[in-house]
């Protein structure tokens, strides 16, 4: 199944389309908090602390509403913390940045209640594509398209501040947001959806070693990430041309973009454990030459080269993630890899300053490639993790007799529980030979 057939199946379009659209918030909220607080006569450092509240709100509150999705259904949250976040925005439009609690308050609210679309969309799609493959290649499609957000929502801020203004801009992003949840909320197949039943546990999702081994993993690979766009201005500065640093993001982005698409083109066998490990690896080696910090086209091309790996690496870890997060807590898993990454890329900007301020873009480059290298160190040594799988698809929805036959989803017996579970020949899960 090509892409383009994948997105012919029935509510394939629309659920990826509305997702997208109701993750336009987040993608650029960080931007349009600064926009607009310097449009209000804030400082840089006023910006700088509201939007690390959203962002840190943003961390806290996806695994907490994606807890309560598993619990009580997409409908019943996913709308309604989309509404209370684009409230969140009005307040600080409303409020500007005096008095700032009332601005800090708002953005709080923004983040908090950003709704986990991200984690519920993976939710869906073993029930509106049926078999893994084409699971598989549909969370290869959702990496790609993160990339194209990601380069397209910022571009969409600054045409709303051009066309009216940055008061503007934040609420029409925000508006397009609730709609985008909307959409997705309102489909048959988020309607039908219902999680697995669960076990009663404080820790939820975190209970599942496999998935705290690759929580970890992506905490640095996040790291890395947020590493590579101020080390970008600061070679870009060292060449006294700003535009540098976007030629170098992206550069990466359309390699994440390529590689992405060729990844998911293709079936893959094997265990998506083993796949991860040398990708990840692939990932940290794309980052390591970057610290040579040759010439522009030079240094375009590598940027280039190391991003390949990103939207593969990311595809191969929403597989893991389903396959190791416990019975009934699949959007929470999903949403705690996305606050994990979030964290991580937090903790990289925050370190690769000072790094740069002592060594040059070329130390802060060293970052990038520690931080995919720390990547792949811990998955190598939390291989053991990795020896246990739940079994199967988890996300595979409980349908109510709403959805109709043909969104049943085939029972999982316990066969292929134990293919499943049962390592390919030659993966040692962290074990010696």
């Amino acid at each position: 199944m090509g892409y383009a057939e994948l997105l012919r199946a029935r509510h394939a379009m629309r659920l990826l389309a509305g997702t997208l659209t109701g993750r336009l918030p987040n993608a650029t909220g960080p931007l349009a908090i600064v926009l607009f607080t310097r449009a209000e006569g804030g400082s840089y450092t006023l910006a700088g602390v509201l939007s690390a509240v959203y962002g840190l709100a943003t961390a806290v509150g996806q695994p907490m509403l994606g807890r309560l999705v598993d619990l009580h259904g997409q409908p019943r949250v996913m709308f309604p913390a989309a509404v209370f976040s684009a409230l969140g925005m009005l307040l600080l439009t409303a409020a500007g940045t005096d008095p700032v609690w009332a601005a800090a308050a708002g953005v709080l609210v923004a983040g908090v209640c950003t709704p986990p679309l991200e984690g519920g969309l993976r939710a869906l799609w073993p029930s509106v594509l049926k078999g893994p493959d084409k699971v598989h290649r549909a969370y290869a499609l959702d990496a790609v398209a993160q990339e194209v957000m990601f380069a397209v929502g910022p571009l969409l801020v600054t045409v709303f501040v051009a066309l009216w203004n940055e008061a503007a801009a934040l609420l029409v992003i925000n508006a397009l947001g609730v709609l985008g949840a909307l959409s997705v909320v309102v489909s048959p197949p988020s309607r039908a959806w219902k999680s697995a039943p669960r076990e009663p546990h404080w820790l939820g999702a975190l209970r599942s070693p496999g998935l705290l081994a690759l929580l970890a993993t992506f905490f640095f690979v996040g790291l890395a990430l947020g590493a590579v766009a101020v080390a970008s201005v600061s070679y870009a500065d060292e060449h006294g041309e700003a535009l540098i640093s976007s030629y170098l993001l992206s550069a990466l982005g359309f390699g994440a973009l390529a590689g992405g698409l060729i990844y998911g083109a293709r079936h893959w066998a094997g265990l998506p454990e083993r796949r991860l490990v040398w990708l990840v690896l692939a990932l940290a080696a794309g980052y390591m030459p970057l610290v040579l910090v040759p010439g522009v086209i030079a240094m375009t091309a590598l940027a280039g080269l190391s991003g390949v790996f990103l939207a593969p690496a990311l595809a191969c870890a929403f597989v893991v993630v389903d396959r190791h997060a416990p019975a009934g807590t699949v959007t929470e898993a999903f949403s705690w890899l996305v606050t994990t990454f979030g964290v991580g890329a937090a903790a990289g900007t925050g370190l690769v300053g000072p790094v740069i301020e002592w060594g040059g873009a070329s130390a802060g480059f060293a970052v990038v490639g520690g931080g995919g290298l720390a990547a792949f160190l811990v998955l190598l040594l939390t291989g053991r993790a990795f020896s246990a799988v739940p079994g199967g698809f988890r996300s595979a929805p409980v349908m109510g007799p709403a959805a109709g036959p043909e969104h049943a989803s085939p029972p999982v017996t316990e066969a292929e529980n134990d293919r499943n579970a049962a390592p390919e020949p030659g993966f040692r899960t962290g074990r010696q030979a």
